[in-house]
């Protein structure tokens, strides 16, 4: 029961096993009992949240009554926002070599194994491990935070279970809104970086961004003609939008009126792009009943979203041989003035 430097706390969330890592400047909540969900990245002296909250709240995915069942509600009826590990697809329901794979299935929704692996004022991490189930694939993932830092890392390793090739979508479904996010905040990436449109809207009520591309970042082509400045977080309302960036392995969301923001950095060499996800408010049916204002900056081994037979058909799903393990890391920090 420490109170100073960094520490640990296992704690029960809406009926679900929890832990808390939190030092002098952050408080970082995790959820062992669904998907391994970050569902709060604090920055103390601001008393600001970083990632969304659903207005539905946090839901125990082993409840299903009430709803009828498909392949999309599998997600999103337990969808509380945070931050998801997105394996083995990536967006829209998909059928991969005879097995039926769920909207952003299938860890997201399991319950995960979770191990203490340090717990002083130096230092604390928590080791998370999980199997899918339709797919021989296990995933470790350990989460660290050290004293007197605001930078989260996480440590992971994916094994394919198997003696057969097979290809999956990795991503990490990381989705920033209230009381953070607001109109005007900028997106910014390192120079060079390429936006491929999804090819098609994705809601009711027309596009942003023109299909085509690619395009270099940040002004692209409009769908209605002239250019869209994809760095600005448009005003509510604006209709809903997904595009694909790559030749990137980092980005920051921040408040341009003081700086404050995070940046989170990932391996690019396993996670090749970066999804651009936008939904403002202007979808006024299911999912969202017009009360998501939130963008979504997801990197990726994969695209579109259109689910993982789509990635496998362009080349772009990752490929682990048999008995293969793949490795990679992602750090995200709070950065604050001129920093920013």
């Amino acid at each position: 029961m420490r109170n100073w430097g960094a520490r640990l706390r296992e704690i029960t969330l809406a009926g679900l096993r929890a832990f808390v890592l939190e030092n002098e400047l952050v408080r970082v909540t995790l959820l062992a009992g669904k998907g391994g969900d970050v569902v709060e990245f604090l920055y103390k002296p601001r008393d600001m949240d970083f990632v969304w909250w659903s207005p539905d709240g946090l839901r125990d995915p082993r409840d299903v009554a009430g709803g009828a069942g498909d392949d999309v509600a599998a997600f999103l009826d337990h969808y509380e926002g945070g931050w998801q590990e997105v394996l083995p697809n990536g967006g829209a329901p998909s059928v991969y070599r005879g097995a039926r794979l769920a909207q952003h299935g299938e860890v997201a929704g399991l319950p995960w194994d979770a191990e203490i692996v340090a717990d002083d004022e130096r230092e604390v991490a928590v080791r998370f491990s999980v199997r899918a189930r339709r797919m021989p694939l296990r995933v470790v993932k350990t989460f660290r935070l050290v004293a007197g830092d605001t930078e989260l890392v996480v440590e992971e390793e994916l094994a394919n279970g198997s003696d057969v090739e097979l290809d999956v979508m990795w991503g990490h479904h990381i989705v920033f809104g209230a009381p953070f996010l607001k109109p005007g905040h900028r997106i910014r990436v390192p120079d060079g970086a390429r936006v491929v449109p999804h090819d098609a809207p994705i809601a009711p009520g027309g596009r942003r961004v023109r299909a085509g591309g690619p395009y270099r970042w940040p002004h692209v082509p409009a769908d209605g003609g002239g250019t869209v400045d994809l760095s600005v977080v448009p005003a509510r309302g604006e209709p809903s939008e997904i595009v694909y960036l790559t030749d990137l392995d980092e980005y920051a969301v921040v408040d341009p009126a003081d700086g404050l923001g995070l940046n989170v950095r990932w391996d690019a060499s396993v996670l090749p792009h970066l999804w651009l996800w936008q939904e403002l408010g202007a979808t006024a049916g299911h999912p969202w009943w017009g009360r998501a204002y939130v963008v979504g900056l997801e990197p990726f081994a994969g695209y579109p979203t259109d689910g993982l037979a789509a990635a496998v058909e362009n080349g772009t799903a990752l490929k682990l041989g048999p008995r293969a393990v793949r490795r990679m890391w992602l750090r995200a920090r709070v950065i604050e003035g001129s920093t920013g």
